[in-house]
């Protein structure tokens, strides 16, 4: 694998789950196959365990990994060709890419989109630009589009708590103080297409995600009857897609609380965190034995990891 920017980047995602599950028994058991390597994490927006966990999963194969946040360490990028840089931004991302280049093997990028330019934000100038110039493999730690680490993740999760029957799946919107980006929801869409599953997705009517991610995905509006007989819960907010990056409706109606969650069957609760309690969803649905976010966000090492190793395999 030569860069991994979107879940579809996988030959195949069953595959990779087993796979992911085996090293995870054995984590160190390729530790000589990064040995001598080095990547590069590269931050222009916060991380708790994308950061640690990308970090662990690359020491567990040897590899040396070195940190840089750009938002309070580095010179600010510009990525427009042609421009005057007479204003803030000092370094271009031609130069910058090559260098880094320089110093690593693999180069992994976490960055936000704006939630102001669409037609930027889809462009994924960041990662795309570092695709270009830098020339060596390039992972997606999180972009204005798409999470497939954390995607990656879930699968390996639902795959641990697998159901005997054909699972339904629920991807549902929840409310939040701030407009978020679509990046997590629009991996799990794409991750779900990819999966044997009733799968259904659940928002008010204003957060309809990108329809060319969503194409012919089951939307009911109306969360409860969503959450009927569900095996798993997957919760997330998202700004709206259409009124590009604006919180359309504010309804706390939609925080995932215990009655909710009587209506599925034995339903599984994930959030990839950060999650704001009470707001999004009540304490006692996050801390019930039916929630599983901490296994989610173990597995992140586990994503990461079999990702690098496919990756440093080619080479």
């Amino acid at each position: 694998m030569k860069n991994y920017l979107n879940i579809n980047d996988l030959d195949s995602l069953q595959e990779t789950i087993s796979e992911a599950i085996e090293l995870k028994k054995q984590p160190l058991k390729f530790e000589e196959l990064g040995k001598g390597k080095t990547i590069c994490l590269l931050f222009f927006n916060n991380s708790l365990r994308t950061r640690l966990s990308t970090q662990k999963a690359a020491q567990n194969l040897g590899m040396n990994p070195i940190v840089m946040n750009f938002g309070a360490e580095g010179w600010q990028l510009e990525y427009e060709d042609g421009v005057v840089m007479n204003k803030n931004k000092s370094e271009h991302v031609k130069e910058a890419a090559q260098v880094i280049a320089q110093y690593c093997d693999i180069v992994a990028i976490r960055a936000f989109a704006s939630l102001t330019d669409k037609e930027k934000d889809l462009a994924e100038i960041v990662l795309n630009n570092f695709k270009k110039y830098a020339g060596i493999p390039v992972v997606n730690m999180e972009s204005a589009v798409g999470h497939p680490m954390q995607a990656l993740a879930d699968a390996i999760t639902m795959e641990e708590y697998k159901v005997a029957h054909k699972p339904k799946v629920v991807l549902s919107w929840a409310p939040h103080p701030k407009a978020l980006p679509h990046a997590v929801a629009n991996s799990f869409v794409e991750m779900m297409q990819l999966q044997d599953a009733d799968f259904v997705i659940t928002h008010p009517k204003g957060y309809e995600l990108d329809p060319t991610i969503t194409k012919n995905s089951n939307i009911e509006y109306d969360q409860k009857k969503a959450f009927e007989n569900a095996d798993f819960v997957y919760v997330k907010n998202w700004s709206s897609f259409k009124d590009y990056g604006q919180v359309v409706k504010s309804d706390s109606d939609w925080m995932i609380t215990g009655d909710k969650m009587d209506v599925t069957n034995k339903g599984k609760f994930m959030h990839c965190l950060p999650v704001r309690r009470n707001v999004v969803v009540a304490d006692e649905v996050i801390d019930s034995e039916n929630s599983i976010v901490i296994e989610q966000a173990n597995n992140r090492t586990y994503s990461a990891q079999i990702v690098l190793k496919k990756i440093l395999e080619d080479l």
